[in-house]
């Protein structure tokens, strides 16, 4: 009977503690101007927590982790090789985007392996590199039937950079939820998706991420070892909203145990540093309170 009494308290303990986590987050968010999604999935436990985490949120770049995985799937299958040399013309090279390969090889005409190009799209928000990649598999609606045929809900790809970039509306119908994302890093993680080599390739290239650092890594330790893919927006003239400011990615703690986190900012009237400061206190909320 005292046995049984432990248990329940111990069991109401958890509870409690579950419910704080979700507090403390709702306490960083306060007199924030901005809305904001979480979820989180403890592999240990296996026990979710979060805030607003079926709804939609624009991804922007963090899209391009969906594009690694419909490409990788592809090289799965044989119908493309990580070796194989795509051709990138000079029209290509869109002078006015962020884009370390443009800035890498300005004149174009240029062959790069598709590893050469995922790289560079995954681990620093390449925009060449993602229409170079989307061009290659057949457009959008690859990748989005790739989500559906593995699972995935509450996710969107509709359209490509040149698409989002052209105007503001686009990028919102390129959604996913924060479930979704997590789900997503789940499947890669627990070896539900892709096979074990381009498994390990894509989640290298998701730690060599080196856009974000004030993110998901901003407060943590020195050190931690963090997984992860970042979006952002720009600001919408007439109102001075930012639609994103996003990070998603698996975070390794201290006993090595880990947990998934997708964190989504959108329609934010906060500066960039602030919306990034959410993004990196609910981090290490989860971090502390996991660990």
């Amino acid at each position: 009977m005292r046995f049984l009494k432990v248990l329940v308290l111990f069991s109401i303990s958890i509870n409690v503690f579950g419910q704080t986590l979700e507090n403390t987050f709702q306490k960083i968010l306060k007199d924030r101007n901005a809305k904001v999604g979480v979820s989180v999935y403890d592999f240990k436990t296996k026990k979710s927590y979060g805030i607003n985490q079926t709804e939609h949120f624009p991804m922007q770049s963090v899209f391009k982790f969906h594009i690694a995985l419909a490409v990788l799937d592809l090289v799965d299958k044989g119908n493309l090789s990580l070796a194989q040399k795509v051709y990138i013309s000079k029209e290509r090279m869109q002078p006015d985007w962020y884009s370390p390969l443009r800035d890498k090889y300005p004149q174009g005409n240029v062959k790069l392996t598709l590893a050469e190009i995922l790289k560079p799209t995954v681990s620093e928000s390449d925009n060449v590199g993602c229409e170079v990649l989307l061009d290659l598999i057949g457009g959008p609606k690859v990748v989005d039937d790739y989500l559906k045929k593995i699972g995935m809900k509450d996710v969107q790809i509709k359209h490509n950079e040149t698409v989002m970039q052209a105007s503001w509306e686009p990028q919102f119908e390129n959604y996913s939820s924060p479930n979704s994302a997590v789900e997503l890093l789940k499947a890669l993680n627990n070896g539900k998706i892709l096979s074990s080599k381009s498994r390990a390739f894509v989640q290298k290239l998701l730690l060599e991420t080196s856009t974000g650092p004030n993110r998901l890594k901003g407060l943590l330790p020195k050190g931690t070892v963090v997984s992860h893919k970042t979006g952002t927006s720009g600001n919408n003239k007439q109102t001075g909203e930012m639609a994103a400011v996003n990070d998603i990615g698996i975070i390794t703690l201290p006993n090595g145990n880990q947990f998934a986190i997708a964190v989504f900012v959108s329609k934010s009237k906060e500066k960039i540093e602030t919306n990034e400061r959410i993004i990196a206190e609910i981090a290490k909320a989860t971090y502390d309170f996991l660990k």
